[in-house]
């Protein structure tokens, strides 16, 4: 059968029904699902619309695999309809990979499949893409971080352009200086009478390093430990919290305030082997802040020691201080830094770029 559509598109939740609304009104960034879609003329399904598509057996593969495996499900049933089956991360990736290893001799066409690739070096990710051999199933594994991609190809003697680096990316223009300046002042944020550092996100924090680098300094630091993505426990909870620290939720609109007005963005991490922290990181770029980050072995790619930001040992508080103190005390160094984190994103790191490049990838691996 010849497939109708060009791309099936998933997205890991259910999309809000006043997405375009708020976008629109600028309440939101973009979303790259909506970008993807438009970009490359994909269609969406969600975990709503593969509920509403697969009948009993979708509803008894949600209960024994949850919503992810009931949306692979939806791709494998819908695949003949498609030339490339698009998964946004390896929890949909690898058990449409596994439905296809199981059941994909019954049909006589196979999509190409392109799965956005987190975290795959996880003990469990590992043994069943192995036991199965799922990665002949996946045409390209897209990587956010080298040390990704290193695994991978190590792992199942792939070559590196089954497993490319693709730079994550940033909505630019909500997440820019002049859209901040535009926003009202948000108490608790504009009014702090002394200058101040944000640190941002949930996945692999390490705050109590930084509670503990940053405690007597004269300097402000607001910890926003939310996420809608992790899963991880916030350890600022029911922690001693120094006097010079708030420890806040915020809504994306204030975050981008928040960013605005700090001196820089800090970013502590637990050890680990992929992109953490990047989603917050390019946030701080694109307001033109240079990043103090951990230097872990998967958070390599983004910052350039000195450039547009400083490394930082893991796990080290003293080493911590020490380079928060050297941007806090250099105001020229920590504009020009700044400067040149914004032009991280406008050249690599945003969203416009990041669909095209996707778009690229896409049109490579068609069948023929």
């Amino acid at each position: 059968m010849t497939p109708t559509n060009k791309v099936l598109l998933t997205v890991s939740g259910d999309i809000p029904p006043n997405l375009l609304a708020e976008i629109a009104a600028g309440d939101r960034p973009r979303t790259d699902y909506v970008e993807m879609s438009q970009g490359f003329g994909a269609d969406l399904i969600d975990y709503a619309k593969a509920g509403e598509s697969t009948g009993l057996m979708g509803k008894i593969i949600k209960a024994i695999g949850g919503n992810n495996a009931l949306l692979a499900w939806a791709c494998f049933r819908q695949r003949k309809n498609y030339e490339t089956i698009f998964t946004d991360g390896e929890q949909i990736g690898l058990p449409y990979a596994l439905f296809m290893r199981l059941f994909g001799w019954m049909g006589n066409h196979n999509p190409a499949h392109l799965m956005i690739t987190h975290l795959i070096s996880t003990r469990s990710k590992m043994m069943l893409t192995g036991l199965f051999k799922l990665h002949r199933f996946i045409d390209l594994f897209l990587v956010y971080s080298t040390k990704q991609q290193e695994i991978i190809c190590d792992s199942w003697n792939l070559p590196k352009d089954r497993a490319p680096f693709t730079p994550f990316m940033v909505d630019q223009n909500f997440f820019s200086a002049a859209e901040a300046e535009k926003q009202a002042d948000i108490p608790g944020i504009t009014d702090i009478d002394k200058p101040y550092i944000c640190s941002v996100g949930l996945e692999f924090r390490d705050y109590p390093t930084l509670m503990e680098a940053v405690e007597g300094l004269d300097i402000h630091i607001f910890i926003a430990a939310g996420s809608p993505w992790s899963k991880r426990e916030d350890q600022t909870k029911n922690a001693d919290i120094p006097a010079n620290v708030t420890v806040k939720r915020f809504t994306q609109k204030e975050l981008r305030k928040l960013y605005h007005k700090s001196q820089f963005v800090v970013m502590p991490l637990l050890e680990n082997d992929f992109q953490a922290g990047v989603t917050a990181m390019l946030e701080g770029m694109a307001l033109e802040k240079p990043i103090v980050c951990s230097q872990t072995r998967g958070q390599i790619d983004i910052i350039e020691h000195g450039q547009n930001g400083l490394y930082a040992k893991p796990g080290d508080p003293a080493e911590l201080r020490k380079a928060i103190l050297q941007l806090f005390h250099d105001s020229e160094a920590t504009i020009k830094m700044g400067k040149n984190a914004r032009h991280t994103i406008d050249d690599f790191m945003n969203l416009d770029l990041y669909v095209k490049r996707l778009k690229e990838f896409i049109e490579a691996t068609k069948p023929n």
